[in-house]
């Protein structure tokens, strides 16, 4: 199968492009940058020139392909309404393009703000709280419905794995800083989570044989405490491990506040059932007890 993958080059695209041309597909990436048009060839994928603002790039790189995946997202935390826009618009024009034809289109969402204080599943529909991503979803599944094979994967907060530059390596950085590794209230609320290469082949099964309308979640720990978390990196930093008063949480955390609060399990029993998908990949502690974050962030 020919595909079309957005995001290409980022922490999970990446591994999805390694993953589809492992298992004998032809990969075509988006590419924005000629560092990125670099990174692709040498993972042996042909390059696209574009990038989400560029619908027609988007259209133009679809309509040659057999399938679909969209995993590009602009995470600017500064512009969270400007980012949403962005991405759906990018959803329909990808969704466009491939009406009518059965062809496969994976969209990426998230598990983080669909059930927040319950374990969430597959059923759940969409993110709460108003959050301004939560429309895509309902975009996709229109889509669906319009001879798109469309589905919607849902990673955890915490994809993890050497390379991430996520919420965790912020963490690490916010800990070394502060010269305390630190967790908010009692640290019992939970963070789901996936090792990068396990997300990536879920991706893959996705793509091959999710009906139409299937929603699935990319998760391998249904929630990791976050005290845990702090725990470990407090182990590994050789620093203190302490709580952290909500009320003074955004000064201790800055903007990582409202996230390292989150109470969002997620469950993936659904997805296992429906595609046989198993994590083989180390839980999110027992990759950080590999050391491999805590030499990143020393040389950040």
């Amino acid at each position: 199968m020919r595909v079309f993958v957005t995001g290409a080059t980022g922490f999970i695209g990446s591994a999805v492009v390694s993953e589809l041309i492992d298992a004998g597909h032809a990969v075509v990436g988006l590419a924005r940058s000629d560092e990125a048009a670099e990174a692709l060839a040498a993972a042996g994928a042909e390059v696209h020139r574009g990038d989400l603002d560029d619908l027609d790039s988007l259209r133009s790189g679809a309509a040659v392909a057999d399938g679909v995946i969209h995993c590009a997202y602009i995470h600017d935390f500064s512009q969270m309404e400007q980012a949403a826009h962005t991405n759906n618009r990018a959803v329909e024009a990808l969704g466009g393009v491939l009406e009518g034809s059965e062809r496969p289109l994976v969209v990426t969402s998230g598990t983080a703000l669909v059930a927040p204080g319950r374990v969430a599943t597959e059923i759940d529909r969409g993110a709460g709280g108003g959050h301004p991503r939560a429309e895509s979803e309902q975009i996709a599944i229109a889509i669906a419905s319009r001879g798109v094979r469309l589905s919607i994967l849902r990673p955890p907060p915490s994809v993890h794995g050497a390379g991430d530059h996520g919420f965790v390596p912020v963490l690490i950085e916010i800990a070394r800083t502060n010269g305390v590794s630190a967790y908010i209230g009692d640290g019992t609320n939970r963070w789901p989570a996936v090792h990068r290469l396990d997300a990536a082949r879920l991706y893959r099964l996705a793509l091959e044989s999710a009906p139409a309308g299937t929603v699935l979640h990319a998760v391998a720990e249904e929630g990791v405490p976050t005290r845990e978390i702090a725990e470990v990196i407090g182990r590994h930093l050789d620093l203190p491990v302490a709580s952290i008063d909500p009320e003074a949480a955004s000064d201790h955390f800055g903007w990582m506040a409202a996230f390292f609060a989150l109470d969002v399990p997620a469950s993936s029993a659904l997805t296992r059932e429906r595609t046989g998908w198993e994590p083989a990949q180390p839980g999110l502690i027992a990759d950080l007890d590999q050391g491999h974050y805590f030499k990143v962030a020393a040389a950040a």
